[in-house]
């Protein structure tokens, strides 16, 4: 889900069912062109070379990059983080996140890949690179869509996310990993309950950070949890001593009550951007004024603080080797399901079923924002235009009987707790781990350590 640059990292891990790695087969997927990682020297870079189309329909192949720690005999096996958005490469990050979980990568060798359509390999559409970045939230223009869609030509239908799980298959084959620990965080966590689904017999365990559900329905596409979340959210903050005194969630409404929907929608894209810097909501350093202050003065008559944070927030522009627009806006196009259906609905019949959706919202399906603005957000708006291709596999149904762990800040917007016990409904083994006070990203950004211990218990177990 949402990602700015640097900041959403979402993890797959891969762990071998024995005490070591065991062998690839030298008939089957390698890793090739293995070389000391310029970035750090801990790791080893190389590539795996992927079908463009896994059905073998259409020629080409696709060279994804990775990154392997030099550990190769680490007791418990290989673990794999992937990068969400989706968007981002992942081998950039190896880094940060080997250092930032020290008790994990002791016993586990960390890989890294490029996700196909990122990194090197970027799927590159300069104009909504330009508008949206890697946002879910910001609208682009139809002329960045369609921009977008005519630079990747027929070769956008291979960048959804059973493309990406079936790329995923072929590393493990080509690493000699029997079973894997699947770890995904934000976007990561619907391809990683994807992957349990897909290959059950490849999994022995499975972690949901920042969740986005398995099953991909139309409350997701219009952002409805996270909409709503937002009043609990803003509340929870204004709760913590000293209290403010105030409703902000009130004050939002208030806002979006006075203001167009392009308005809106832009205050929903800065308030989940918000929390990547400040979790609390209240930290008047963060950016020279906290979100909530903005709020409450600006519905007293003072934009100048809330004008501040718009500007300041806004999306777009994000550099193409940290995050691919392109292949973000292709991939949720091909996975997700809208209010006229799938990717395969005709183009003439998305904007009436989408007014028809818009009538039927009610005002607690949306509160404190607006049912125009849960039909104006950058999904929606990105989607809405895509040329119809074949859709991609929606699987409902419960997860693997594996033991999983779901991770969830409860200050998190852009995946909300609530879709975090929602998921944990088909895992039957899940645990929820809600971390008091952060925001997205548990793994990566958590300030403290309560969700990181959580996950270094739970693969020690």
């Amino acid at each position: 889900m949402r990602s700015k640059t640097l900041v959403l990292a979402a993890i797959v891990a891969l762990s071998a069912g024995l005490a070591g790695p065991a062998t690839a087969s030298a008939t089957g997927p390698r890793l090739e062109g293995s070389r000391t990682c310029a970035h750090d020297a801990r790791f080893t870079c190389s590539t795996l070379t992927v079908p463009l189309d896994h059905r073998g329909r259409t020629p080409g192949t696709v060279k994804l990059q990775v990154a392997t720690a030099n550990n190769v005999t680490a007791p418990k096996g290989v673990l794999l983080f992937l990068t969400g958005g989706p968007g981002q490469p992942g081998v950039p990050f190896s880094t940060k996140l080997f250092d930032r979980m020290p008790e994990v990568f002791e016993n586990h060798r960390l890989v890294m890949i490029d996700q196909r359509g990122t990194g090197a390999n970027a799927l590159d559409c300069p104009e909504l690179q330009a508008q949206v970045g890697s946002s879910d939230i910001e609208p682009p223009t139809r002329g960045a869509v369609d921009g977008c869609t005519a630079a990747l030509g027929d070769k956008a239908r291979f960048y959804g996310s059973d493309s990406t799980i079936a790329d995923l298959d072929l590393l493990r084959r080509a690493l000699g990993a029997r079973k894997m620990v699947v770890d995904g965080v934000s976007y990561g966590s619907f391809t990683a309950a994807r992957y349990a689904i897909a290959h059950p017999g490849n999994v022995s365990k499975v972690i949901l950070d920042s969740v986005l559900p398995h099953h991909a329905t139309v409350e997701q596409s219009l952002y409805l949890q996270g909409l709503t979340a937002t009043a609990r959210v803003l509340r929870s903050a204004c709760a913590k001593p000293p209290a403010c005194g105030f409703d902000p969630a009130e004050d939002l409404a208030w806002l979006v009550r006075n203001r167009d929907t392009a308005a809106g929608v832009a205050l929903f894209d800065m308030i989940v951007t918000y929390e990547f810097v400040d979790p609390s909501y209240r930290d008047p350093s963060a950016m020279g004024t906290d979100l909530i202050t903005a709020l409450h003065t600006a519905r007293a008559g003072d934009t100048a603080k809330l004008d501040s944070l718009l500007r300041n927030l806004a999306s777009g522009g994000d550099p193409l080797a940290s995050f691919s627009a392109g292949l973000h806006a292709a991939t949720l196009c091909a996975d997700m399901r809208f209010p006229w259906g799938d990717a395969g609905t005709p183009g003439f019949v998305r904007e009436p079923l989408l007014k028809l959706a818009e009538k039927r919202l009610g005002t607690r399906d949306t509160w404190p924002f607006s049912p125009a603005v849960a039909t104006g957000l950058g999904f929606i708006r990105t989607c809405l235009p895509w040329p119809a291709e074949p859709p991609n596999s929606n699987p409902g149904g419960k997860l693997p009987d594996v033991p999983v762990l779901l991770l969830n800040g409860d200050h998190d917007l852009s995946t909300p707790m609530e879709w975090a016990y929602a998921e944990a409904k088909v895992a039957p083994r899940g645990k929820v781990v809600i971390v008091e006070g952060a925001a997205h990203s548990i793994q990566n950004r958590e300030q403290g350590d309560a969700g990181r211990k959580a996950v270094a218990e739970f693969l020690a177990g």
